[in-house]
Formats: structure tokens, C-alpha cells, sequence
């Protein structure tokens, strides 16, 4: 449930804790938008990214783009489109959905599990943990620890895509032709989702077209995100473009969710997180 004060502040309910969003100051430091963070925990969590960490990404990655490189050829070969505007409305389509996906994985992620869960702890908790104690530490990530992760979940799409082109007949891919074209701009834009969230943290050393694109609000921008860095970081998951972080929070769907699931297996969102974010230097 969220409420405004005549302060400009939105503050959100979550159980026994009052969120408070500063949205009136665009000037907020990152790291000061954030739990005190402690360099015991940042030292941790970086140490704990480890080498078969960095070969899965490189191979997810390298899946990634081979597998994007078959489907747009197989898209130009059967294309029939009579209209292009499709491929916009498609576009728009594959934005929100990519929107909406990254609110939902970076919600489940900040929100439950542990860094200590087996495999999937490490592999993919850590850096959600590292980000809320360290907000800075993904402007320092190269291109393969930003992305790969990103571009790993689209690897079964991309592969059911390409079983499809390479099994059916033009005759029996037109009907499907629209869906495919809807996943591929899916696809794009969630391998770029973490992308443009480095550049909301990152301050004079992006392109001036990123700069315009965060200024329109076409991508993630800098002070959107700010607000999901006031602690508890319980709000604002969307982090593709931040369109659907609103329209989310109008209607509590991510209390909701929440509510639900700690009267039904007493499990309190976050926990962990905060217990990272309030260990010792």
C-alpha cells in the first residue's frame, strides 16, 4: 500500500515496515540512499564471485548472441509482414513484457533465497546482495559479469525459437510469425535490462545518447532508480525501463505478493538482504 505526504515522500507499507522513498531530491548519493554498507560484506560478496561463475557467463553470453544471430536470419527469411508498424507494436510489447520480467526476477531475488543456497546462491543471489551493499560495484563490472546473466534467461526462448524455424515449414511459421517477432524484441531487451541499469549508477562517463534516452525515460533512468536504494529497497523492481514501477506500486502488487506469502509459509521478505546490509566493517 503506498501513500504521499504533503513532503513529496512516498512512503509504502511492508508488514511491521514504513519504506520511505526521498522522490524530491535527484541528488541523492547512491551509497548514501542505501544502508550503511560494510566493506566486511562488500569483500565477501566479491571474493565469493568466483571462476566457474565467470565461464558460465561467457558461455550463457556466447549462447546469447549465436542463437540471436540464427533467429534474426531466420525472421528476414520468412518475413511477410504487409505492415510494418507491427514490428513497432511488437517492440513496445517486447519492452513492457522485458519490464514487467526484470521486476519479477529482481524482486523474487532481493527479496528471498540466500547467498548460501546451493549453486544457485552463489551463482545468482550474491549479486543482488553485492548490489544493495555495494551500489557502485556493477559500474566496475565488464561487459560479460554485467550482461550474461541477463542474456542466460533468454537462451531457452531463443532455442525454442530456433527448434521451431529449423523443424517447420514458411507454411506453418506464419501463423507463428508475430509471436517470434514479439520474443525476439523480448529477448533484446532483457539481455540489455542489466545494461541499462549500470548506466542509472554510473554518473559522467556515459554515452550523451544514453543520457537523452534517461532523460526521456525510454531507459532506465538515474533518479527513477534511486528510489528502489532507500532501504528496505522494497519498491521500484522494474529495471528495464522503471515504466511499470508506478502503475506496480499504485495497486501494492509486489505488498500483495508479499502478504501472501509470509501468512502462508511465515517467511518475511528480505531478511537476508538486511542482514548483509547490516554487517559489521
Amino acid at each position: 500500500m503506498t501513500s504521499q505526504s504533503s513532503d513529496g515522500v512516498v512512503r509504502r507499507s511492508i508488514g511491521d515496515t514504513v519504506a520511505t522513498q526521498a522522490t524530491s531530491s535527484p541528488n541523492v548519493d547512491d551509497n548514501a540512499a542505501s544502508t550503511a554498507p560494510a566493506v566486511g560484506a562488500k569483500t565477501e560478496l566479491k571474493e565469493a564471485y568466483t571462476q566457474g561463475k565467470r565461464n558460465f557467463e561467457i558461455v550463457s553470453l556466447s549462447s546469447f548472441l549465436l542463437l540471436k544471430a540464427v533467429v534474426l536470419c531466420y525472421l528476414g527469411y520468412h518475413w511477410r509482414m504487409a505492415n510494418p508498424i507491427w514490428v513497432l507494436t511488437y517492440m513496445l510489447g517486447g519492452i513492457l513484457a522485458a519490464d514487467f520480467l526484470s521486476g519479477v526476477v529482481h524482486w523474487l531475488c532481493d527479496s528471498y533465497g540466500s547467498v548460501n543456497m546451493p549453486v544457485f546462491g552463489k551463482a545468482f543471489i550474491r549479486s543482488f546482495r553485492e548490489h544493495h551493499v555495494d551500489p557502485t560495484a556493477i559500474t566496475r563490472h565488464d561487459v560479460i559479469e554485467c550482461n550474461a546473466d541477463s542474456c542466460m534467461t533468454m537462451v531457452p526462448v531463443l532455442g525454442f525459437m530456433c527448434y521451431n524455424f529449423a523443424l517447420y515449414d514458411d507454411d506453418i511459421i506464419q501463423p507463428r510469425y508475430h509471436l517470434f517477432v514479439l520474443l525476439s524484441w523480448l529477448a533484446f531487451f532483457v539481455a540489455f535490462t542489466n545494461q541499462f541499469h549500470k548506466w542509472s549508477h554510473t554518473y559522467g562517463e556515459v554515452p550523451k545518447w544514453v543520457e537523452v534516452l534517461q532523460d526521456y525515460h525510454v531507459i532506465l533512468p538515474k533518479k527513477h532508480h534511486k528510489v528502489h536504494h532507500v532501504a528496505p529497497h522494497a519498491t521500484y523492481f522494474c529495471i528495464t525501463t522503471g515504466w511499470l514501477n508506478h502503475p506496480l506500486e499504485y495497486i501494492g502488487f509486489w505488498t500483495a505478493i508479499e502478504a501472501g506469502i509470509q501468512l502462508t509459509t511465515g517467511y518475511r521478505a528480505r531478511e537476508d538482504d538486511l542482514s548483509w546490509a547490516s554487517k559489521p566493517k
